[in-house]
């Protein structure tokens, strides 16, 4: 049976987007926002970007959200100084990506959102179980929402209990399109991607090996890690992924599982080099969302956190072209078949009962042109002549 598309005039938005692109600016914000964008581009969308001083923002939001907790109502308190948005017209969906529930009280100076919309949807990004009690204030808030999604799936239930609400999981996603390495078919100029928190002991392998052998290596030198501009630095992360040969990446808080946080979770990051068809080399966790999204051969492969000989285990795959080959082909094209920001959209969109939109068919039908194109390894030729369709 055919997809229903929705019928929308020019004129027509139905989505209603609330982000908090002008005020969080640290890296890990930067995936949130390109969901947005997506979003964006596929649908009829009005996006609301509250306007605020973000180094003042985090004073602000730390004090409302202490006196939340003090007060135990998060209903009467704004993080958001003087600023107040009406919304005047009516939408058929409200989304608000909330990557951490301390985002929440930003909503209360958005007046009308949940009387002009139809159904309301939060995206409830990272919450562990270990933190959920000391969040039950904020949480509450999510009560007034019609379905809530989670990529953290040992959390749903216990949020569930609290919110009185439906809880989804739902895996996260990444832009296939801009990760994908594919038609340009890019040169991996870089040998080893490790971003983000990491072993001494690997960390110190690898700078031993770029002292002793033609070896490019990228990792973060500075903490407390802001941007300027999320775009740029989406675009700069992204080319590194999609020309790195081997990226490490490891289960959500990794350093900190089975000591303080028995949780495992699927980080993003694991979704962004399946994409770039970069080899991940690392710790996977060990859960069923991991498993579900997955579960081809040598997704990830396993090394010790503390790996001294990671540059025997480089040695060794790299004398393999053949199954590297392989590990890059089912990355990028399970990736662009099922891990697309596209597809979260589309099971939100099915969850609430709303159709997808002819953009959001396009979009598809591109990545399986494009999918297809990974696995037959086309000519170049052939491959400038495929261009996205907007």
């Amino acid at each position: 049976m055919p997809q229903k598309t929705a019928n929308i005039s020019s004129e027509q938005y139905r989505i209603l987007v609330v982000s908090m692109r002008n005020l969080k600016l640290h890296v890990s914000r930067s995936a949130p926002y390109e969901f947005e964008d997506i979003i964006s581009s596929c649908d009829i969308v009005d996006l609301v970007t509250p306007t605020f001083n973000p180094n003042l923002f985090k004073v602000t939001n730390r004090i409302a959200n202490q006196a939340a907790k003090i007060i135990r109502n998060g209903e009467l308190i704004s993080s958001l100084i003087n600023y107040k948005f009406e919304v005047k017209k009516e939408y058929d969906l409200f989304f608000f990506f909330c990557q951490s529930i301390q985002d929440i009280l930003v909503l209360n100076s958005i007046q009308g959102w949940r009387d002009k919309c139809r159904y309301s949807v939060c995206w409830l990004d990272e919450i562990w179980t270990k933190d959920i009690d000391s969040w039950q204030v904020q949480l509450r808030l999510l009560k007034n929402f019609d379905y809530i999604f989670m990529n953290f799936s040992s959390s749903v239930n216990q949020v569930a209990d609290i919110v009185e609400a439906p809880c989804h999981c739902l895996p996260y996603g990444v832009d296939t399109v801009n990760f994908c390495p594919y038609p340009s078919d890019l040169y991996r100029c870089i040998d080893i991607l490790n971003i983000g928190r990491r072993s001494a002991v690997t960390h110190q392998a690898l700078l031993k090996l770029v002292e002793q052998k033609n070896f490019f290596y990228i990792y973060d030198t500075i903490k407390d890690l802001y941007m300027i501009d999320y775009r740029y630095h989406r675009s700069l992360y992204t080319n590194f992924v999609k020309r790195s040969s081997y990226m490490i990446v490891n289960k959500a808080k990794f350093d900190l599982t089975g000591q303080t946080n028995p949780q495992e979770e699927v980080g993003p990051r694991f979704f962004e080099g399946a994409a770039a068809g970069t080899i991940m080399l690392g710790v996977p966790p060990k859960c069923e969302a991991f498993t579900d999204n997955f579960d081809w051969s040598d997704a990830v492969i396993e090394i010790p956190f503390d790996c001294p000989c990671i540059s025997d285990i480089i040695a060794d795959l790299n004398a393999q072209p053949e199954r590297l080959e392989k590990i890059r082909k089912d990355n990028i094209v399970n990736s662009l078949l099922r891990h697309d920001w596209v597809y979260r959209w589309e099971k939100i969109l099915a969850t609430v009962g709303l159709d997808v939109t002819p953009r959001m068919l396009e979009r598809k039908a591109y990545l399986k042109k494009l999918s297809e194109m990974v696995n037959t390894s086309e000519s170049s030729n052939q491959k400038s002549q495929l261009t996205v369709s907007e």
